[in-house]
């Protein structure tokens, strides 16, 4: 099969998208990968140079739709994307995105529902998306109609997409990743990880708390907003960006992981804490639950005062942690790439299955 994808580059889909083609070598699946968002960086190269299945990579700038005002983008990323299918003619496309969904592909197309402004809006702030938000609703409702298979990481994120733009059915797929984290003795280290200028991680709650902690507290990730404005915290080791090799050293020397997120459709950096066996402490939301109930604690994302005190119960309490991290090393075991490629596979085999019919 020779398959087209498409991926952001500044987000989470990126690292995705790297496991999943990687996954997906041991079927016989040949991608290719059109990129958009803004330029490859060096990390990601590297990340790309080993994917013996990966035939090619076009690449792009163009604004990701929940950009400001990116239609003008998102219309000649469309032509663009249009003419690769042209030329390397692909047995599916595999859609990480939505506004493209409509385009009269010529191949059966998957797409994925990784996140969405409207389900991000209602979470971080509690009340519908504003009117400015119309267009995108409508072109991301187009995109999704559009669509032969419509697929998400968690049932949290499915039941998201049907409850916004009408989508029916679904299939979900959890995401996965490769464990590759070093094994050793744990620090007195409490870690999170993830874009300090999204409000939806809550950052701000891991840095509230963290001047009364007796742990260190320390946050990795991008603070410059992709369109501009950067994104501080006070009292926490700021890590910034890291490469997923430092990340990963990060993770095996701590000992608990918080993440008190208000929204996160998924959350790969659960899933590698997990697999290094880290404490987890994460926000009480709908798509952690599934994924991590009765591996980890949880806090309603809104009280720093109750996120506080279990982070202490979790660092004073030995026993607790240790059961906590065992835990979560098992239930990552769930999460294998294997899976992930198998459950896409049956997903590319319906599309298929369906514009056969259609075309009979």
């Amino acid at each position: 099969m020779r398959l087209l994808m498409t991926a952001d580059t500044v987000g989470g889909v990126w690292t995705y998208a790297v496991e999943l083609i990687r996954a997906l070598a041991g079927h016989g699946v040949e991608a290719m990968l059109a990129t958009m968002g803004a330029p490859l960086s060096a990390a990601q190269r590297s990340d790309i140079r080993v994917l013996t299945n990966l035939a090619g990579v076009f690449e792009s700038s163009y604004k990701l739709e929940w950009m400001e005002d990116p239609w003008e983008d998102v219309r000649a990323a469309g032509h663009w994307l249009l003419g690769i299918a042209e030329r390397v003619r692909p047995d599916l496309l595999h859609l990480n995105g939505y506004a493209h969904g409509a385009l009269g592909w010529p191949a059966p197309v998957v797409m994925v529902g990784h996140s969405c402004v409207l389900s991000w809006w209602e979470a971080v702030h509690g009340v519908p998306a504003p009117e400015r938000w119309r267009r995108y609703r409508e072109e991301v409702a187009r995109g999704l109609t559009a669509t032969s298979v419509v697929a998400a990481p968690t049932c949290a994120m499915l039941g998201a997409l049907q409850r916004h733009y009408g989508v029916r059915g679904g299939r979900v797929v959890p995401n996965a990743r490769s464990p590759r984290i070093p094994s050793r003795e744990k620090r007195d280290v409490v870690l999170s990880a993830g874009r300090l200028w999204d409000e939806a991680k809550n950052l701000r709650a891991i840095a509230a708390a963290a001047p009364r902690l007796p742990w260190p507290v320390c946050v990795a990730g991008e603070a410059q907003h992709p369109e501009g404005g950067r994104n501080v915290l006070d009292g926490v080791r700021a890590l910034g960006p890291l490469s997923p090799g430092d990340l990963a050293e990060w993770y095996a020397d701590a000992a608990i992981y918080a993440l008190p997120a208000k929204y996160e459709p998924f959350g790969l950096s659960v899933l590698e804490a997990a697999q290094a066996g880290c404490a987890l402490v994460l926000g009480d939301i709908p798509s952690l639950r599934e994924n991590w109930d009765g591996a980890a604690l949880f806090v309603h994302p809104s009280d720093e005062q109750e996120f506080e005190g279990v982070l202490r119960r979790v660092i004073t309490d030995s026993s607790l942690r240790l059961g906590l991290q065992e835990r979560a090393r098992q239930r990552a075991k769930a999460f294998t790439p294997e899976a992930m490629a198998r459950g896409y596979l049956d997903a590319y085999a319906e599309a298929t299955a369906k514009e056969t019919t259609c075309a009979s």
